[in-house]
């Protein structure tokens, strides 16, 4: 018995491996990185200011805990990325690729808006577009890569207690 063979249903590229790899690794770590060095740098006036001198929820963490956790959350961003980029290619992934950049907007617009400009309402309006477009990022890059889906799960974890930190804040200011 024989059969014959249906049309590819999938026609992606051979993964991409090389330099030009390790080239759009790094560049997507760095601008990652580089969002969170600018929004660290929007904190400090606040983390002094009218922040450190607002009613926070119980569960608010000490501020030690933000920098370690948005490094380690910025680099697994980048790789998810780096992944669907590296298995698809930008003209297959582009898609999955543009919401990922969407949420990274959102992300590097919520930190001076809560803490420079004190707007703690409107970075709720923020992050919850940021929570919307993560999610539909997670979504996207699932049908290339499952593990760069996977990747975004503590970064969404992170996102949904930051939203409760924002509401707290809101509520008990």
């Amino acid at each position: 018995m024989t059969t014959t063979a249906g049309p590819a249903t999938d026609a992606r590229p051979a993964p991409r491996r090389g330099a030009r790899s390790v080239l759009v690794l790094v560049t997507l770590v760095v601008a990652c990185l580089a969002v969170g060095a600018v929004g660290g740098l929007s904190t400090q006036g606040a983390v002094d200011g009218w922040y450190a001198d607002a009613q926070k929820v119980p569960w608010n963490p000490p501020n030690w805990v933000f920098g370690p956790a948005w490094t380690v959350l910025y680099v697994l961003m980048a790789v998810a990325a780096w992944r669907v980029w590296r298995v698809g290619g930008l003209a297959h992934a582009r898609p999955a690729l543009l919401l990922w950049v969407a949420q990274l907007s959102l992300n590097a617009a919520w930190t001076p808006i809560f803490f420079s400009g004190s707007l703690v309402w409107v970075a709720l309006v923020v992050i919850v577009a940021l929570e919307a477009v993560l999610v539909a990022t997670a979504v996207a890059f699932w049908r290339h890569d499952r593990l760069a889906s996977w990747l975004l799960g503590p970064y969404m974890t992170w996102v949904a207690f930051a939203t409760t930190l924002n509401v707290g804040i809101g509520v008990l200011n």
